[in-house]
């Protein structure tokens, strides 16, 4: 088993932007102190969702920061910025910090980004299956030279090259995404917006092994009556406001997202409660998807101070009953 602590870098409400990263800093460092394997960090533009432009710049200052934990990118979006570049980025950072790296990528949305670094439309809706088989050509290659619809260069040197690249997992929000991750062999990245049922259907469509990932929300209360009112009641007040910053770059209509109603979503099908409730939720969630590798959204109640004190009883309370009733499971 696996556990990681997702961070969207969210702007809580009356917080400024230094305060939404320093909380950051400071719950990954929380979270590799309560035995988490890992700290994923996201990416977004122009928005409070999440004020973290760049996870891969962000998960490097939290490599430093660290000594143990793992760090990933969910995700460094690929629609935005050229894959060598990116690829580079990856290798440097899986070197210096001896392979505690980990990349994950994906398409991103038609969002004003597209506009604002002149990638344009066409990257998102068709340039997404290019992009990432560049990106893995180059960590697993000495030279590249490249001739596709949308890059174009000379051989060149790949520097700096590691013996074993950094990992990297491709986030699933489609069939056609997850045939994709499934034509590389590379792990798919699966997202809190679907239950376990959902999850398992995407593994049973990749076809293949693979060391997959679920990202769920995690909260633990002393009830579950107290966890599921945090819940509802701190989340749309960070989550609203941020989901305003999502403006479609071509103006098209975008479905409004009730953040109350979403919140009770989160509740009903993530590990929300006490930490029994959490950990059996967990321990279904592997028993029915196979995933071994779950990664946790652990700011839903929108605080410092409640994000802290949640990786804490996650680490003490709920992760070493799901490892141990999953190892119980195992041996049986």
């Amino acid at each position: 088993m696996r556990f990681g602590a997702f961070l969207l870098a969210t702007r809580f409400p009356g917080q400024s932007d230094v305060d939404a990263l320093t909380r950051t800093v400071e719950a990954a460092v929380a979270a590799e102190r309560a035995g988490f394997d890992d700290v994923w960090v996201a990416e977004h533009h122009f928005m409070s969702y999440g004020v973290c432009p760049s996870a891969a710049t962000l998960a490097g200052y939290l490599l430093g920061a660290t000594s143990r934990v793992d760090v990933g990118t969910a995700v460094s979006v690929l629609s935005t910025q050229h894959p060598v570049a990116l690829a580079e980025q990856a290798a440097l950072l899986g070197a210096v910090s001896g392979g505690r790296f980990r990349l994950g990528v994906g398409r991103g949305g038609p969002w004003r980004d597209l506009e604002v670094f002149g990638t344009g439309l066409d990257r998102y809706e068709h340039g997404f299956a290019e992009a990432l088989d560049l990106v893995l050509t180059w960590l697993g290659s000495e030279r590249v030279a490249w001739s596709g619809e949308r890059f174009a260069f000379r051989e060149v040197p790949v520097v700096p090259r590691t013996a074993t690249p950094p990992p990297v997992v491709v986030a699933c929000t489609s069939p056609a995404s997850e045939r994709l991750a499934a034509s590389h062999g590379v792990p798919m990245l699966l997202g809190m917006h679907v239950g376990d049922e959902e999850k398992a259907a995407a593994v049973a469509r990749y076809g293949r092994p693979a060391a997959h990932l679920s990202t769920g929300l995690a909260q633990v209360a002393d009830t579950r009556e107290e966890a599921v009112r945090l819940v509802v009641e701190e989340m749309p007040r960070w989550l609203g406001p941020g989901l305003d910053g999502y403006v479609p770059v071509d103006e098209r209509p975008r479905k409004p997202r009730d953040p109350v109603a979403y919140a009770r979503d989160m509740c009903a099908i993530h590990p929300v409660g006490t930490p029994d409730d959490c950990a059996a939720s967990l321990v279904r969630t592997v028993e029915r998807t196979g995933i071994r590798h779950l990664v946790l959204m652990v700011e839903a109640a929108g605080s410092r101070e409640r994000t802290l004190e949640n990786i804490a009883r996650l680490g003490e309370e709920v992760l070493p009953r799901v490892r141990r009733s999953v190892s119980d499971v195992g041996a049986g």
